[in-house]
């Protein structure tokens, strides 16, 4: 019989009914053991180890995990205060994948937070909560609180001669809180705008210390490669990336959902088995592969791997692997407003091309959804998508914003051009 365990690290122990149960329910099956074995490593060897694994980050843009972290200053001249940061503002529409391991296993969290801590010296965490996650909040205090009263946080843990203290710090809202340097600043109670960068937060980050942002399923992984190895870990990837990843179909599918797969498990197996394909009635016309930020790809790109390096080879990203499926029976220039919608109220307002840009976007596409459309209509959204495009603002918000624009007006130009054509949307007069 197959171990969950070692297939599916990051689930095994998440119930049916989401129950994390307490500490000792997570300690009786090997809860905090990866987090003893690492106290007896150097913090260089656990960096070592993540690096070797080729755990990249699973927030979205991949980059590998050991790397950041070696690029804290470490040693006796070191400054400190150092910082960790989890980053659990999930907020992105169709993305709910890191929400089931903060329900679902609380302390699998903290044990990566403290072992990341411990790599990097860090003296002091903060986990950075959606507000809207309240279930997770209560039971993320909960084990918290039972953490430190097992010795697994606060001084001299486990005899080891390092201390972390650990602080839950439920966001005030906004999707803008979710890029890493606008979380710094609003730990820090100031607006939630980005920070040009360099410096990087390694470098100066919260409060100008050395600071270290990784998301929820990245710092899940880290225990179970501490406690089975960088071998075992790359072994578990089906092609170039390592480990499993935790992926998502949201959409008119007959069983919409989470499942914890092989990295590089193509999309086609996600969406028709694990999903069980279009619900009867619909057809599929295309794919978001990871999440709203990404761009739309057709049915012929089904059978694509779904990890970093290939997902890019047919005009997306793996983002956070939460596809969203579009069928034949909805509008796309409408489902693309309602993404525009959102992006363009979740600016924070810092650069002119996302705050005025993303408006102008919601208004060209809400002209076209009434009937007012003309012409120039998208040749107006494809100018505001290459001027959105990266290197124009000073942080992902607009780029992510451009990605499905670009592609639903190159895909769906037809249904583009018929709303100029008919002056209406085809969809809502029936």
């Amino acid at each position: 019989m197959a171990d969950a365990r070692l297939e599916r690290p990051l689930t095994h122990r998440i119930r049916a009914d989401r129950d994390p149960g307490d500490i000792a329910r997570y300690e009786s099956t090997g809860g905090y053991a990866a987090l003893r074995k690492a106290l007896r490593m150097t913090p260089g060897d656990v960096t070592g180890i993540v690096k070797a694994a080729n755990l990249r980050g699973r927030g979205g843009a991949g980059f590998p995990t050991g790397l950041k972290w070696s690029f804290v200053a470490m040693g006796s001249d070191a400054p400190h205060p150092k910082y960790l940061v989890c980053n659990a503002d999930e907020m992105e529409p169709g993305t709910f994948k890191d929400r089931l391991l903060l329900e679902g296993d609380p302390h699998q969290v903290l044990e990566g937070m403290i072992i990341a801590a411990f790599a990097v010296q860090a003296d002091i965490a903060y986990l950075f909560l959606r507000w809207a996650y309240q279930l997770a909040a209560q039971r993320l205090r909960r084990a918290i609180a039972e953490a430190y009263e097992r010795g697994y946080l606060g001084r001299d843990i486990q005899g080891s001669g390092w201390s972390l203290e650990l602080h839950l710090h439920v966001s005030a809202g906004r999707y803008m809180c979710g890029e890493e340097t606008a979380l710094l600043n609003a730990l820090e109670g100031k607006r939630a705008n980005p920070r040009a960068k360099p410096p990087h937060p390694q470098v100066s980050g919260l409060w100008g210390k050395p600071t270290v942002v990784n998301n929820v399923e990245t710092l899940c992984n880290v225990p179970h490669i501490v406690e089975h190895g960088a071998d075992w870990y790359r072994g578990l990837g089906l092609g170039g990336d390592a480990g499993t990843k935790l992926y998502g179909v949201s959409g008119r599918v007959r069983k919409p959902g989470l499942w914890e797969l092989p990295m590089g498990t193509p999309m086609r197996e996600i969406v028709e088995q694990h999903a069980g394909g279009m619900r009867d009635g619909y057809r599929l016309r295309a794919v978001m592969p990871g999440g709203a930020s990404t761009e739309f790809v057709g049915p012929e790109h089904l059978d694509v791997a779904m990890d970093f390096d290939a997902v890019p080879k047919v005009g997306s990203r793996l983002g956070t692997g939460t596809m969203i499926v579009l069928d034949d029976r909805t509008c796309p220039v409408g489902m693309v407003l309602n993404l525009e919608h959102f992006f363009a109220q979740e600016s924070c307002g810092w650069c002119t091309p996302c705050w005025a840009g993303l408006s102008w976007v919601e208004k060209i596409l809400q002209d076209l959804e009434n009937g007012r459309g003309d012409d120039a209509s998208l040749d107006k959204l494809l100018q505001h998508a290459r001027l959105l495009a990266p290197g124009h603002t000073y942080c992902a918000l607009a780029p992510g914003a451009a990605e499905p624009l670009h592609s639903a007006v190159q895909l769906f130009r037809d249904d583009f051009e018929r709303h100029v054509r008919e002056h209406r949307c085809a969809w809502k007069a029936g």
